[in-house]
């Protein structure tokens, strides 16, 4: 199982970016996934998760409004679109998953919001 996240970088503040998750070695759309984020100093957090078909999908109360996750099963992909950044939203951010009793991670992709 692999997950291998891209699309972090430098924003200003009030900017947007897309967050990439390409997922391989196991049956995408069987899955639930869901991205963390993790900045310096504090525990991680869940952001957002989204069900297997991506009918269903939660925020944490502190990016609802500004980010939008989606899944694409054909491509084995799983996004997270951030708009309205703000500098509280700086850390890393990672891709999850349950697979066969087993709990996967990428290995992060840095966002910084900073002027």
């Amino acid at each position: 199982v692999q997950l291998v996240e891209s699309g972090g970088g430098l924003v200003q503040p009030g900017g947007s970016l897309r967050l990439s998750c390409a997922a391989s070695g196991f049956t995408f759309n069987s899955v639930a996934l869901r991205w963390y984020r993790q900045a310096p100093g504090k525990e991680r957090q869940l952001v957002a998760s989204i069900s297997t078909t991506g009918y269903t999908t939660t925020y944490a109360d502190s990016v609802k409004g500004r980010f939008t996750i989606s899944r694409d099963n054909a491509k084995n992909t799983v996004y997270l679109q951030m708009n309205s950044l703000k500098p509280e939203d700086t850390a890393v951010y990672y891709c999850n998953t349950w697979f066969n009793k087993n709990m996967y991670w990428g290995q992060g992709t840095q966002v910084t919001v900073s002027s």
